[in-house]
């Protein structure tokens, strides 16, 4: 079995396209990685990362920046600000009648807010910029050069400019690596980004007695929450689906049944980055206004207040979020349009409402699963002299982003070898599963095609 999927492995570098989209994107990771050793114009680069006590916040900051909220590099941004367009612009096609229809062009439609999404960047990225500047580099004069210090105007100006033209430039690796790569190219850099904080994480208890036991401990806890990651990940609850049989003339078409498939974690790390930006304001507040008892409530992670807030909010988002991207009316009415009907249940009202009671129960069990694995790490590593790059990785927003965007990338690299006609090296099966692909099991997609 390992033979085989080593053989399988080696046939992607074996395809002259396969093989060329590969080594593009190690390249334009490599690019990525080389913008971080680049010092903003009047920083001071011998000046090392140092985070403040407000690490909840910029630990989730530097999940989306590549780890670098703090450093003075030109991508201490990364690709944070497009991805927090593309999370604007998700939204709005579901609540803008006018921005759905366009959408809703086709290929057109999509290339149009795609545009948008690239133009909103730029305000984004210059808020968040002085954010940085005003929240991390003026509250540390070690960073700044000294003969910068007191042109606060200009050096903010150089700190804005900088950040802006990096966060645009990784925008635009990111879509080189989607366009002509394998994958996609903003979940790959978030991804790298994350990875890459690991030897560092890992030099700073090199010196330590119990290195070999933390390490040790480390790869237990973190394959323990993969597979568990990877089972929730890959879990559905697949609707059954049946086309009407029609006969025209001595041909019949139609009579299949495909399936519907509900993913358990349907909403992905959503709910824990909406949590966690909403749940550290409050701490903010009590920060600058010196209350320190209710800010060390909120600030404690394995308090009691702390994790059932905490634990609420990823509850909410996630049906938010799942009810906001996921309409049964929709559904149905796209089911009955094409033909099709869930055995047993009434096509248009019925239909929806069967759908939303699906809906309801899976977004349940994947709120519950968010809410485990976001906040037991914190009660794992409670106690331990573990730095705050390796807290943050075995953290439920890395571990999903990591996981997620490996499964997504095996998928792509399996696609590329079943095109070829060559045996994937990762086999798939069950029920309705067949080696095109199963979107024409899913009338979800459809209806967006149309």
């Amino acid at each position: 079995m390992a033979n085989t999927t080593q053989q399988n492995f080696l046939q992607l570098f074996k395809v002259p396209e396969t093989r060329q989209k590969i080594y593009l994107t190690l390249v334009l990771l490599l690019v990525y990685r080389f913008g971080f050793q680049i010092p903003i114009p009047g920083m001071s680069p011998e000046f090392l990362k140092q985070q403040q006590d407000q690490g909840s916040l910029f630990g989730l900051m530097s999940a989306f920046s590549g780890g670098a909220i703090g450093d003075t590099t030109i991508f201490a941004l990364g690709i944070m600000p497009y991805i927090s367009a593309s999370i604007i612009f998700s939204m709005l096609t579901k609540v803008s009648p006018a921005i759905e229809a366009i959408q809703k062009e086709g290929a057109a439609g999509q290339k149009k807010i795609n545009q948008w999404t690239r133009l909103s960047v730029v305000p984004i990225a210059i808020v968040q910029a002085l954010f940085i500047y005003t929240g991390v580099f003026l509250q540390n004069k070690m960073m700044i050069a000294p003969e910068m210090q007191d042109s606060t105007f200009a050096l903010g100006l150089i700190v804005v400019v900088s950040l802006l033209a990096g966060s645009l430039f990784v925008m635009w690796i990111g879509e080189l690596i989607t366009e002509f790569g394998v994958g996609n190219g903003s979940s790959l850099l978030i991804m790298a980004g994350i990875v890459a904080q690991i030897p560092v994480g890992i030099a700073q208890i090199a010196s330590a007695e119990d290195f070999w036991q933390t390490i040790l401990f480390l790869v237990a806890i973190w394959l323990i929450t993969v597979l568990v990651v990877v089972f929730i990940h890959k879990g559905a609850r697949r609707v059954p689906i049946q086309y009407a049989r029609l006969t025209r003339g001595n041909q019949a078409y139609g009579g299949q049944r495909h399936y519907l498939p509900l993913k358990v974690n349907m909403a992905g790390v959503m709910p824990i980055v909406f949590a966690s930006v909403i749940f550290i304001i409050p701490a903010l507040i009590f920060q600058w206004t010196g209350l320190a008892d209710l800010d060390r409530i909120f600030s404690t992670p394995t308090g009691f207040i702390h994790v059932t807030l905490y634990s609420a909010l990823v509850f909410f988002f996630c049906f938010f979020w799942n009810r906001l991207m996921f309409q049964p009316n929709e559904i149905a009415d796209n089911l009955r349009e094409h033909g099709s009907f869930v055995p047993g249940i009434r096509p248009g009202a019925k239909t929806a409402e069967y759908l939303s009671s699906v809906l309801t129960r899976i977004t349940l069990a994947g709120a519950a699963f968010l809410a485990v694995i976001s906040i037991a790490p914190a009660f794992l590593t409670q106690g331990t002299s573990l730095p705050m790059d390796l807290q943050y990785f075995l953290g439920g927003t890395s571990v999903l982003i990591v996981v997620g965007v490996a499964l997504d990338l095996v998928d792509r690299l399996n696609a590329q070898l079943v095109m070829k006609n060559y045996e994937g090296f990762m086999k798939s099966s069950g029920p309705g599963w067949t080696r095109g692909g199963n979107s024409q099991s899913n009338p979800q997609s459809r209806g967006d095609a149309r």
